[in-house]
């Protein structure tokens, strides 16, 4: 006979009374009793338990000292096991981690992988794992999955890979977290039900009223047949077709199997272990369920995948957004349990040296015999048919959080006073009577906090519900500790110490260096740069003091928060032993990358040049840039490239003897490349004016170089020639570059523009060309006195009706496509035209002061130079040509000019004589 046939029976005539067709409701209440008198008639104990529970864990800790186990199973990951013995070293809470960067045999686009499970000193978990590692003589056996089968069992849609975790959940990032005994109804009505008859906003609250307080002082027999009730609910009114239920059988049927074979393998008595689960795995209804089955199940082989394991700090704020908790309800349970250790008596499990715990007694506990087990009687039906007992209110306890909110209140801005000290006191009292409760919880104190203190603004950061939770504990942030981080994490502090910092602090702390008055710093400003470029923004941050080519500073500043990064640090050693190696590997998977481009490559190669400084490793990552450049079909990036290029060459001529031959080579194939794709550029209508303007800007600036390095000119000639542009700003660039190349001189460039701001019909497509003309400034930095001139001819020639719809239009079109250049032209101008408004009148512009002297020309003087000129007239032609300069050869003076040099030489004709012979001898 069960001894649950009772309850069985009164159930099934409840459903009978209270449902019109019985059926279904009766085989669920039914099976609320099969699943528990399952669960405790089974030969192995299930001790059932909530995650974070301070309820679980205090019978936990219950259990554990009356019955001592020799072996604990507990639902975990496997392969964590070895990280357990590390949170010794920790300040809870902390998560262990497995982290996989280079996957095999999962999608790519999963990367990187990471699981966590976290760990608080307010949870059954923690309490057993300190019992097994503090007990001489206990085993810990960790059954759940491994970090692997987490992965290889969830679905392979992109959209439910990262099932789990959530994009603002702090420091787990967007791990998928491991759940030991998560205690939540998958059925959303079910929880709004139970949500709105319970009188509380959310699931914590409403876990708290009906469970938590209930189950934390009563005995254990009725702890665990209440917690399997609750998982049988639960699990029996989960949708069908869900899928998570089938992984959830699939981790049953894997913890059961290797329970089984670590018995058979080590001979263990039953009787003397302890199976610690969620609630919801203890209603368990597959097939492998219990010692006695022989229910096969084929565990899957591992995949390639190469997984690290470590401890990263956690906090109260990051459970809660992973696992959908309310905020502030792992702070919440923390007090609670502190305060039910104080008001019970119980001495809690922990593991020895760990920090800013308590010490406990090393001393073994005497040993006990087991006792025959008990057999198993109903329970249930006097705790479900007993009414709750109500607490008597506290009057001191919430008399202390009325003051001590006010307090704060006030030191974040709030206008509080005693009133309102009172006022949240009996607002406290209030609530909890229209909820049927005796006594104020802390969530009745949050509420009645926010009642009487909040107004309409929140005069500072931190609202009063925010306030409440840092009264009730805050967020407890976890730390690892020295001895549990990875190598490279210890490298990083090692080699920080001469800063003479505490690093494990979570606050701004400012480091000041001298490196020419104390050189032993120059390693930890190195170290610092690199870390600047691997951690998040504000973790290391650089206050005075800058890492460019070519510079180097001397004094440095920096504001350091690697405390609150520490998870980011212990990361990096999943990559490598030390920063440089990871910085290493990281570009140079930057520069292999399917999208790697030749400006990301040159990008790579600066970032090695200032913080690897490994000549070898440079050289691979420029031979890279010059293979990803020659590759691309596109120009899009020609003025990046553009731009790290010319400082690459100028760090290269300024501090070695010679260019690298990926330089040389760059330079070539650049030519070559460029030139090819010109013609296309500039009819192509999706690649910008900057991209041919950076183009040009390569072909022209690294002319002389590239014909050094074997290029031919015909190249860039032809390339020219073949460019048949249709768009306004393009056709200024290729008269720009026909300017430069010879074929177009100054004079015919002057003479075209003119035309242009005489055709009414171009006017309006003017600011076009001139965008051109200022782009040009990039290949042809000498043009800026010409755009300056241009743009002074459109504002002085064109008449207002025409020039004022037009002004916008031109300021817009520079400051859209020749922003950076503007700055240029505005200094060319501040050159060319007079710095006092009382000179403008007599000003005479550069480009018309030809034509108003030209009426008084000054005539060349007589001598040897002039008749030098005079007799070979070709060079000069040829140079007047390509200037531009019009008019001829003026007729020399038939005798020298007179004047008191004129008569000094008359009288001492001699040395005149012999300078003559001289040049002409020359």
């Amino acid at each position: 006979m069960s001894p649950f046939g009772a309850l069985r029976e009164q159930l099934l005539d409840a459903a009978t009374a209270f449902a019109g067709e019985p059926d279904t409701l009766a085989g669920i209440l039914s099976g609320l009793v099969d699943d528990v008198d399952r669960a405790l008639s089974e030969e192995l104990e299930i001790f059932p338990v909530c995650h974070h529970s301070p309820a679980s864990a205090l019978a936990m800790v219950r259990r554990l000292r009356e019955k001592q186990p020799k072996v604990v199973y507990l639902e975990l990951c496997e392969d964590l096991r070895p990280l357990l013995d590390e949170l010794r070293n920790c300040r809870l809470p902390v998560a262990l981690q497995a982290f996989a960067t280079d996957v095999d045999g999962f999608p790519p686009n999963w990367e990187p992988l990471s699981v966590v499970a976290p760990i608080t000193e307010a949870s059954a978990e923690y309490q057993a794992i300190s019992y097994a590692l503090e007990t001489p003589g206990v085993e810990l056996v960790l059954v759940d999955r491994s970090s692997d089968h987490v992965f290889q069992w969830l679905p392979r849609e992109p959209a439910e890979a990262k099932q789990g975790g959530e994009e603002d959940a702090g420091l787990h990032g967007d791990a998928v977290g491991v759940e030991i005994g998560d205690l939540r109804p998958r059925f959303a009505e079910l929880e709004e039900h139970l949500l709105h008859h319970g009188k509380v906003r959310h699931w914590s609250e409403w876990w708290d009223q009906y469970v938590e307080q209930p189950l934390s002082g009563a005995d254990y027999e009725s702890y665990r047949q209440v917690m399997v009730l609750i998982g049988s609910l639960f699990r029996r009114l989960r949708p069908e077709g869900d899928q998570r239920t089938d992984r959830d059988e699939d981790r049953e049927r894997h913890m059961w199997t290797r329970m089984r074979e670590h018995l058979a393998a080590t001979g263990a008595d039953p009787a003397e272990c302890l199976y610690v689960c969620g609630a919801f795995h203890a209603a368990s209804r597959v097939e492998q369920f219990g010692l006695a089955s022989d229910a096969p199940f084929e565990i899957s082989p591992r995949t390639a995948t190469h997984w690290l394991y470590g401890l990263i700090p956690s906090s109260h704020s990051a459970i809660e957004a992973q696992f959908g908790l309310a905020s502030g309800s792992v702070s919440i349970a923390a007090a609670t349990w502190d305060k039910a250790l104080q008001r019970g008596g119980v001495k809690p499990y922990q593991l020895a040296g760990q920090k800013a715990g308590k010490k406990t007694s090393r001393k073994p506990p005497k040993p006990v015999v087991p006792a025959a087990p008990e057999p198993v009687t109903d329970r249930l039906s006097g705790f479900l048919g007993k009414p709750p007992v109500l607490d008597g209110l506290d009057e001191a306890e919430l008399l202390g959080w009325s003051v001590d909110i006010v307090r704060l209140a006030r030191r974040n801005g709030y206008q509080s006073s005693t009133a309102d000290a009172i006022a949240v006191f009996e607002t406290a009292i209030l609530l909890a009577n229209l909820r049927n409760r005796g006594r104020p919880t802390p969530y009745d104190f949050q509420d009645a906090a926010v009642t009487c203190i909040e107004k309409d603004t929140v005069p500072g950061r931190r609202d009063v519900r925010r306030l409440c939770e840092i009264l009730l504990g805050g967020d407890r942030i976890g730390q690892v500790g020295y001895h549990a981080m990875p190598p490279l994490a210890k490298d990083v502090f090692d080699r920080l110490e001469p800063l003479g910092l505490d690093l494990s602090k979570r606050t701004v702390q400012r480091a000041l260096m001298d490196l020419k008055a104390d050189p032993d710093l120059v390693p930890c400003s190195d170290l610092l740069w690199i870390l600047r470029h691997l951690l998040p923004d504000d973790a290391v941050r650089p206050i005075m003091g800058a890492r460019r080519l070519g510079e180097r500073a001397i004094q440095e500043s920096w504001d350091l928060t690697i405390g609150k990064h520490q998870r980011s640090i212990i990361e990096l050693g999943y990559e490598g032993v030390t920063v440089e190696q990871v910085l290493e590997q990281r570009l140079r998977r930057s520069v292999y990358e399917p999208t790697a481009t030749a400006a990301v490559a040159l990008a790579a190669v600066e970032d090695s040049i200032l913080y690897l400084r490994s000549r070898r490793f440079t050289d691979e990552l420029g031979a890279r840039a010059v293979e990803l450049l020659a590759a691309e079909r596109s120009v899009d990036d020609a003025p990046e490239v553009l731009r790290r290029i010319r400082r690459l060459l100028a760090h290269y001529r300024a501090t070695e003897p010679e260019l690298p031959a990926w330089c040389g080579a760059f330079v070539t194939a650049g030519f070559a490349h460029y030139c090819t794709l010109l013609p296309t550029a500039f009819v192509d209508e999706a690649t910008g004016v900057r991209q041919v303007s950076a183009m040009l800007g390569f072909l022209f600036s690294m002319e002389s170089l590239a014909l050094a390095l074997g290029c031919e000119r015909a190249q860039l000639e032809i390339a020219v020639r073949q460019s048949h542009p249709e768009q306004p700003a393009k056709v200024a660039l290729l008269w720009a570059a026909q300017y430069l190349l010879g074929t177009l001189p100054l004079a015919e460039l002057r003479e075209r523009c003119d035309e242009l701001l005489a055709n009414p019909l171009v006017v309006p497509a003017f600011p076009q060309y001139m965008s051109g003309f200022a782009q040009a400034m990039e290949p042809a930095p000498a043009l800026a006195s010409f755009v300056v001139e241009l743009m002074s001819k459109a504002f002085g020639r064109l008449p207002d009706s025409v020039l004022l719809p037009w002004l916008p239009g031109l300021i817009t079109t520079l400051r859209e496509q020749a922003g950076e250049l503007v700055p240029v032209l505005v200094r060319e101008a501040g050159r060319t035209f007079p710095g006092a408004l009382s000179a403008l009148d007599q000003w005479t512009p550069p480009w018309s002061a030809k034509a108003a002297t030209s009426g008084a020309v000054v005539p060349a003087p007589a001598g040897p130079v002039t008749d030098l000129l005079a007799g070979h007239p070709a060079a000069t032609d040829a140079v007047a040509a390509l200037l531009g300069c019009d008019g001829g050869w003026q007729q020399a003076p038939d005798s020298p000019s007179t004047g008191e040099a004129g008569a000094l030489l008359a009288r001492h004709p001699e040395t005149a004589d012999a300078v003559s012979e001289l040049l002409v001898h020359a």
